[in-house]
Protein backbone atom coordinates (compact mmCIF):
# COMPACT_ATOMS: atom_id res chain seq x y z
CA UNK A 1 0.00 0.00 0.00
CA UNK A 2 1.44 3.38 -1.04
CA UNK A 3 1.73 6.51 1.01
CA UNK A 4 -0.88 9.26 1.09
CA UNK A 5 1.62 11.41 -0.79
CA UNK A 6 1.82 8.84 -3.61
CA UNK A 7 -1.95 8.42 -3.66
CA UNK A 8 -2.63 12.14 -4.00
CA UNK A 9 0.17 12.78 -6.46
CA UNK A 10 -1.23 9.94 -8.58
CA UNK A 11 -4.72 11.44 -8.25
CA UNK A 12 -3.43 14.80 -9.54
CA UNK A 13 -1.51 13.17 -12.39
CA UNK A 14 -4.48 11.03 -13.42
CA UNK A 15 -6.91 13.97 -13.19
CA UNK A 16 -4.69 15.98 -15.57
CA UNK A 17 -4.52 12.96 -17.91
CA UNK A 18 -8.32 12.65 -17.81
CA UNK A 19 -8.73 16.33 -18.73
CA UNK A 20 -6.22 15.88 -21.57
CA UNK A 21 -8.06 12.79 -22.88
CA UNK A 22 -11.04 14.59 -24.40
CA UNK A 23 -13.38 12.26 -22.48
CA UNK A 24 -15.92 14.17 -20.34
CA UNK A 25 -16.94 11.00 -18.49
CA UNK A 26 -13.31 10.40 -17.49
CA UNK A 27 -13.22 13.86 -15.90
CA UNK A 28 -16.53 13.33 -14.08
CA UNK A 29 -15.33 9.98 -12.71
CA UNK A 30 -12.90 11.79 -10.39
CA UNK A 31 -15.82 13.36 -8.52
CA UNK A 32 -18.02 11.83 -5.84
CA UNK A 33 -21.52 11.03 -7.20
CA UNK A 34 -22.88 14.32 -5.84
CA UNK A 35 -19.54 16.12 -6.23
CA UNK A 36 -19.54 19.72 -7.35
CA UNK A 37 -17.40 22.29 -9.09
CA UNK A 38 -17.51 26.07 -9.31
CA UNK A 39 -15.25 28.14 -11.59
CA UNK A 40 -14.26 31.64 -10.43
CA UNK A 41 -17.27 31.75 -8.10
CA UNK A 42 -19.63 31.04 -10.97
CA UNK A 43 -22.55 28.64 -10.98
CA UNK A 44 -22.01 25.50 -8.92
CA UNK A 45 -22.38 22.38 -11.04
CA UNK A 46 -23.28 19.23 -9.12
CA UNK A 47 -23.22 15.56 -10.06
CA UNK A 48 -21.46 13.55 -12.73
CA UNK A 49 -23.83 14.55 -15.55
CA UNK A 50 -23.38 18.30 -14.95
CA UNK A 51 -19.60 17.99 -14.56
CA UNK A 52 -19.33 15.88 -17.74
CA UNK A 53 -21.40 18.46 -19.62
CA UNK A 54 -19.09 21.26 -18.43
CA UNK A 55 -16.05 19.25 -19.59
CA UNK A 56 -17.78 18.59 -22.94
CA UNK A 57 -18.23 22.37 -23.41
CA UNK A 58 -14.53 22.95 -22.67
CA UNK A 59 -13.62 20.28 -25.24
CA UNK A 60 -15.76 21.96 -27.88
CA UNK A 61 -13.71 25.14 -27.34
CA UNK A 62 -10.34 23.34 -27.16
CA UNK A 63 -10.16 20.20 -29.31
CA UNK A 64 -6.48 19.65 -28.44
CA UNK A 65 -6.73 20.52 -24.74
CA UNK A 66 -3.74 19.61 -22.59
CA UNK A 67 -3.81 19.95 -18.82
CA UNK A 68 -0.61 19.63 -16.82
CA UNK A 69 -0.31 19.27 -13.06
CA UNK A 70 2.22 21.84 -11.87
CA UNK A 71 1.94 21.12 -8.16
CA UNK A 72 -0.17 19.24 -5.63
CA UNK A 73 -0.51 20.15 -1.95
CA UNK A 74 -2.80 18.71 0.69
CA UNK A 75 -3.75 18.91 4.35
CA UNK A 76 -6.12 16.21 5.53
CA UNK A 77 -9.10 16.11 3.16
CA UNK A 78 -8.16 19.47 1.59
CA UNK A 79 -5.99 19.59 -1.53
CA UNK A 80 -4.68 22.16 -3.97
CA UNK A 81 -4.28 21.07 -7.60
CA UNK A 82 -2.19 23.70 -9.44
CA UNK A 83 -2.40 23.31 -13.20
CA UNK A 84 -1.70 24.74 -16.63
CA UNK A 85 -4.31 24.44 -19.39
CA UNK A 86 -3.16 24.81 -22.98
CA UNK A 87 -4.83 24.45 -26.35
CA UNK A 88 -5.93 26.05 -29.60
CA UNK A 89 -9.26 27.82 -29.33
CA UNK A 90 -11.54 26.19 -31.89
CA UNK A 91 -13.29 29.40 -33.00
CA UNK A 92 -10.30 31.76 -33.18
CA UNK A 93 -7.38 29.37 -33.72
CA UNK A 94 -5.43 31.24 -31.05
CA UNK A 95 -3.18 29.32 -28.64
CA UNK A 96 -4.30 29.78 -25.06
CA UNK A 97 -2.16 29.04 -21.99
CA UNK A 98 -3.86 29.56 -18.64
CA UNK A 99 -2.51 28.82 -15.20
CA UNK A 100 -4.78 28.30 -12.25
CA UNK A 101 -5.74 25.90 -9.52
CA UNK A 102 -8.54 23.92 -7.97
CA UNK A 103 -9.16 23.78 -4.24
CA UNK A 104 -10.51 20.33 -3.47
CA UNK A 105 -12.43 18.81 -0.58
CA UNK A 106 -11.85 15.07 -0.85
CA UNK A 107 -13.96 12.14 0.32
CA UNK A 108 -12.34 9.38 2.41
CA UNK A 109 -11.84 7.36 -0.81
CA UNK A 110 -10.15 10.35 -2.52
CA UNK A 111 -12.96 11.43 -4.81
CA UNK A 112 -13.51 15.16 -5.27
CA UNK A 113 -16.49 16.24 -3.16
CA UNK A 114 -16.11 19.89 -4.11
CA UNK A 115 -13.77 21.86 -6.32
CA UNK A 116 -13.34 25.62 -6.40
CA UNK A 117 -11.44 26.45 -9.58
CA UNK A 118 -9.60 29.73 -10.06
CA UNK A 119 -7.90 31.34 -13.08
CA UNK A 120 -7.53 34.82 -14.59
CA UNK A 121 -10.66 35.06 -16.77
CA UNK A 122 -9.62 38.41 -18.31
CA UNK A 123 -6.26 37.03 -19.43
CA UNK A 124 -8.01 33.91 -20.73
CA UNK A 125 -10.37 36.02 -22.86
CA UNK A 126 -7.52 38.23 -24.14
CA UNK A 127 -5.70 35.12 -25.35
CA UNK A 128 -8.82 33.76 -27.03
CA UNK A 129 -9.29 37.12 -28.78
CA UNK A 130 -5.60 37.26 -29.77
CA UNK A 131 -4.94 40.54 -27.98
Amino acid sequence: MGSLRDTLNNLARDYAIAWSSGDPEAVASFFAPEGQISVNRGETLQGHAAIAEMARAVYSDFLDLEVRCDMMRWAGPHALFVRTLEGLHSATGNRVVVRGWEQWELTPDNKIQSSLEWFDADDFQRQIDGK
